[in-house]
């Protein structure tokens, strides 16, 4: 959901291989007589970050949709049915936050990926870490969407399996042959006139930006009879930090391939793995403490024309029942500091916290000695 346009699904249809699913909804016998972009029969999901772990899509049997004009649809795949209300829970009141990394463990993370840098192995790489949000009572899903909804008006707000946030990253969106992305890096921790002025004189921030750019379009153009890259950076805004961004929109050969499938081709962008990106994504695997699991893949949908739209699951967590894991991540370059980097990731993670966190609920903090 990104300004009050995208759909909700209940119910599941089918489990199916991500590379096969335009292809799958494609074979569907259905009538859509909206015919636009996300109507009819759709696959969406969450994949892993790491491009070699298997991921798959659900088919819903349900979707209602709204669009920019204010149209609705409603999509059903088999017998029309009554979707029945849930009762909320008694929501949780009480809960312990659990840090993977201790600040001091994080400093030497961060000066291990500057050391490889000043060697020349690496231009960026993006560290992440995780906190976990442990509840006395299980998390309700909607309650968090609503507050993500309410508090993140920007962000693309998504739930899918047991995943849920507000990113503020599209990775990209296909319409026939129109195509756009929007990658980011580069972060300020306040949004005054102060702290945008700084990010945009940065040089340390383009130097995380620009490499990101660079692989979109790198990625996009042998797709692309036309591309237009934005000269310079932009200004996102958000709740509690800004980005730069610069737009990519293009239109696409005859013959491109799936949003999906452009999705992959994309994934991971520098934005957050890193450059050289076999040499980042190795280093990530013996910098960080645990597992990245869908934190910071693809989340999104792909319908059965091929188009879709997926962007990066940032500024999320993966719920199950009580407990809630969360990452955040900042990218280092020549010039980082590892203090500045970890105040970034505390505003990565509040707006999450704070869906999951009521105020003036009970919260015990502690770090979490266990290790991959």
């Amino acid at each position: 959901m990104h300004d009050a346009v995208g759909f909700v699904t209940s119910g599941v249809v089918a489990r199916v291989d991500p590379a096969l699913a335009a292809a799958w909804l494609a074979d569907i016998e259905h009538d859509d007589r909206v015919g636009r972009p996300g109507t009819g029969p759709l696959a969406v999901g969450a994949l892993p970050f790491d491009p070699q772990r298997p991921g798959e899509l659900i088919v819903p049997r349900r979707i209602v949709g709204c669009d920019a004009d204010g149209r609705g649809w409603v999509t059903e795949l088999g017998p029309v049915g009554v979707v029945a209300p849930s009762v909320p829970a008694e929501p949780p009141n009480a809960f312990t936050v659990l840090e993977h990394m201790s600040r001091a463990e994080w400093r030497t993370a961060v000066l291990a990926a500057l050391d490889a840098i000043s060697r020349g192995e690496l231009e960026k790489i993006v560290l992440a870490r995780r906190v976990d949000v442990e509840a006395n009572r299980p998390f309700d899903v909607g309650t968090v969407l609503r507050s993500l909804l309410a508090e993140q008006p920007s962000c693309y707000v998504y739930a899918v399996d047991g995943i849920v946030g507000a990113s503020p990253e599209l990775l990209v969106r296909r319409e026939g042959r129109r195509i756009e992305s929007r990658p980011m890096a580069g972060t300020a921790v306040a949004v005054d006139d102060a702290a945008l002025h700084e990010l945009r004189a940065s040089a340390k921030d383009a130097r995380e930006h620009r490499p990101v750019v660079d692989a979109i379009v790198e990625a996009l153009e042998p797709m692309c009879d036309r591309l237009l890259v934005g000269a310079e950076p932009d200004i996102a805004r958000f709740a509690s930090v800004a980005h730069l961004v610069t737009p990519v929109r293009g239109t696409l050969r005859d013959d491109a391939p799936d949003a999906f499938a452009i999705a992959r081709a994309l994934h991971p962008t520098p934005a957050v793995g890193g450059t050289p990106r076999a040499a980042a994504l190795a280093a990530i695997q013996r910098l960080e403490p645990c597992g990245r699991d869908r934190y910071a893949g693809p989340v999104g949908w792909v319908d059965a024309r091929g188009d879709g739209e997926w962007v990066v699951a940032l500024r999320g967590a993966a719920i199950d029942g009580s407990r809630a894991a969360l990452h955040a991540g900042a990218g280092i370059v020549a010039g980082s500091d590892p203090d500045g980097e970890w105040r970034e990731t505390e505003a990565k993670l509040e707006p999450m916290m704070r869906a999951l966190i009521p105020r003036q609920s009970g919260v015990e903090r502690r770090v979490n000695a266990a290790r991959r």
